[in-house]
């Protein structure tokens, strides 16, 4: 012992750093105590050192000074996950100084825990610098900086990193699929679902959740009923956020009973958003009287509606047959029984229910009633209730407002020149037409969108892009052959039967 006070002592006086050796040693007699002393006057510890006396505390049963130990360590990550909270960056910005400068900038948990922070407060750039100064990345590193670029929007700065990433696993697939579908860009999620599979990666519960809503938008439901096999294989239900994925994937992809299968299997643990997806499910099937008993049946259990609920409620009115009074009375009771502010959406069923039901005045009234300024989905359920009605004067009102919201869109063109010739009004399909090709405005092709082989693929009318089309056009020729055939097969036997 006392020949390592005396190396102590040497080092002291000559400037040498032999920190660590004098540590080691000293656990080794073992003297604790002393070893603790040295590691709180060390500038920068290591975490080998913090783990060799934890270790050594540990092995002594003696937990406060192991706890104190512990809670150095970890007290950085606790601080810069309650800064992410703040309103401003400043104090986390402080803390990340006080962090760099006791010594601390090697534990990987508060690395990863400031790149969050810095991320959740909007300095994004920040994060990433962090990250790019991080010499050591372990996988929860770049999760976490990767996450964070996925939830923002910026996928191809995301895509990149998931791309650079030395090693990836469940999380870092579920966070690039996610970004992908929560940013609307369904193909690319499902694509990357696919190929997560492929690489024998097994998705979890927040992977199916992020996944589902991808099959939604893209009318995959093949594929979202095998997602829904393995959920279940899995034990994924006791997670809400699937079930309610899977609930509305039914409920939007036209499998309405199914939906309602669901809503029913999750019984008691429904929440308002199990509600209100199978009620806008209901609603958007035309089920005006189912959505209007299990609205009852919702208050009724207790729960509070909110405004997406009278989206639905109103919905239903609208495709259950036109239930004017109905729906003006579920309009009003917003405000009067639950204290909901009216928004665009539920101004905007208003006055397609009242514009369906040929109250076309009630209709503009209501829009020049508003408080808002109204959207182009106010305006254009007015313009498409005065095409079916035929009313010039409304339409002409409703164009020209669309017009100025939204000058790229040739719908609206096309619907006031379908209102025009309806009434015999040449010259005004005449100069909506000189307008749009004076705005260079054309109508955008439709293109269909097929899944085979556990791909998707998008393609327009006379589509030449696809790697395989001389084989697909051959085998269109063939089937057109084939359907000509028959069909001159059955015009020949129609004839010898009237013969």
């Amino acid at each position: 012992m006392n020949r390592l006070r005396q190396i102590h002592a040497y080092t002291l006086r000559n400037g040498m750093d032999n920190t660590k050796l004098l540590i080691v040693d000293l656990l080794e007699i073992p003297n604790i105590s002393y070893a603790h002393r040295l590691l709180d006057h060390t500038p920068s510890p290591t975490l080998f050192l913090f783990n060799e006396v934890i270790q050594a505390y540990s092995s002594l049963r003696q937990p406060l000074p192991f706890l104190r130990l512990y809670s150095r360590i970890t007290l950085f990550t606790f601080l810069f996950a309650a800064s992410a909270s703040l309103s401003s960056p400043l104090p986390g910005t402080m803390l990340h100084t006080h962090f760099l400068t006791s010594g601390f900038d090697f534990d990987v948990f508060a690395l990863t825990a400031l790149i969050d922070m810095y991320a959740k407060l909007g300095e994004l750039g920040s994060a990433r610098q962090v990250f790019d100064e991080t010499p050591i990345r372990d996988t929860p590193i770049w999760n976490s900086i990767l996450s964070r670029y996925a939830r923002r929007g910026y996928m191809v700065e995301a895509l990149q990193l998931f791309r650079a990433m030395p090693c990836k696993n469940v999380i870092s697939w579920t966070s690039i699929i996610s970004g992908y579908s929560q940013n609307g860009h369904s193909a690319d999620a499902l694509k990357k679902f696919l190929k997560m599979e492929e690489r024998a990666f097994r998705p979890n519960e927040v992977t199916v959740a992020s996944v589902l809503p991808a099959c939604v938008n893209l009318g995959v439901l093949e594929i979202g009923e095998r997602i829904e096999t393995y959920s279940r294989e899995s034990g994924f239900f006791k997670n809400m956020y699937v079930y309610n994925a899977l609930l509305e994937m039914y409920a939007k992809c036209g499998k309405i009973d199914a939906a309602r299968q669901v809503f029913d299997e999750i019984g008691s643990r429904r929440g308002l958003c199990s509600w209100n997806t199978m009620i806008t499910g209901l609603a958007s099937h035309g089920k005006c009287n189912e959505v209007l008993e299990l609205y009852d049946q919702m208050l009724s259990e207790g729960t509070i509606p909110d405004d997406i609920t009278f989206v639905g409620l109103l919905l239903s009115c609208t495709h259950g047959g036109g239930l004017v009074a109905e729906g003006g009375r579920l309009f009003k009771s917003m405000g009067s029984d639950y204290g909901i502010s009216l928004k665009l959406e539920h101004y905007g069923c208003m006055v397609d229910l009242l514009g369906r039901a040929g109250k076309l005045q009630e209709a503009r009234d209501l829009i020049r009633s508003m408080p808002m300024k109204p959207d182009s989905v106010i305006w254009g359920a007015l313009l498409g209730a005065c095409s079916f009605h035929g009313n010039v004067e409304f339409a002409e009102e409703a164009a020209e407002s669309l017009i100025e919201l939204e000058p790229w869109n040739p719908g609206n063109y096309v619907i006031l020149s379908n209102v025009y010739a309806s009434v015999g009004r040449w010259d005004g399909v005449s100069k909506l037409r000189k307008m749009m090709k004076g705005e260079n405005i054309t109508k955008a092709a439709g293109y269909s969108i097929i899944q085979e082989g556990g791909e998707i693929h998008k393609f327009i009318v006379e589509d030449k892009s696809h790697v395989k089309s001389s084989e697909i056009y051959a085998m269109l020729r063939g089937i057109s052959a084939v359907m000509k055939i028959r069909k001159q097969a059955t015009v020949f036997e129609c004839k010898l039967v009237e013969f």
